[in-house]
């Protein structure tokens, strides 16, 4: 008798410390179309049109927090998307720190967005794949990308590479 609540203890302890999540989904996507002067140029007319429509795509995703790096064209591609919902921020995240930011990102409650750049935006999906080939970073042409991260309750997790129309 001893034995079996020993083991039911451990088993309990064990199912416990297992890695549990917040169900939700993220959004990823590269910033849009920037203009082609400068070290933090801001978008172009392109990008300003991308950036309107990734507002629309989102509106009804129910999106509770938004993480861009710190640079104009990032920030400016998920500026409409804040002006339309109340009570949204941009927050800035450390584009050299990975590992925090999906930590953040399985720690809160509710849907996200985060944007990032051609060559970090792939690394965050990456994180949440689980099995099967891994996103390969993105050419500089590929603006239309958006990376949906399905999180499970049980900790599992699921990336699909949607582009822009796949939202119409």
């Amino acid at each position: 008798m001893k034995n079996l609540l020993l083991i039911f203890i451990a088993l309990t302890f064990f199912v416990a410390c297992s890695q549990k999540q917040e169900p939700k989904t993220i959004y990823l996507v590269r910033h849009a179309e920037k203009q082609l002067v400068g070290d933090d140029p801001e978008l172009n007319v392109a990008g300003t049109v991308r950036a309107k429509k990734l507002a629309q795509i989102l509106a009804d995703q129910e999106i509770a927090h938004v993480f861009s790096t710190d640079f104009i064209r990032t920030k400016a591609t998920v500026q409409p998307l804040v002006e339309a919902q109340t009570g949204l921020k941009i927050e800035i995240y450390d584009v050299k720190k990975h590992d925090d930011l999906v930590k953040e990102l399985r720690q809160r409650k509710g849907n996200a967005v985060v944007v990032g750049h051609s060559n970090t935006i792939h690394h965050v999906a990456n994180y949440f794949v689980q099995e099967g080939e891994k996103f390969p970073e993105l050419e500089d042409i590929e603006y239309n990308f958006i990376f949906v991260v399905t999180l499970e309750k049980d900790g599992s997790s699921k990336v699909e590479r949607k582009i822009f129309r796949d939202f119409n």
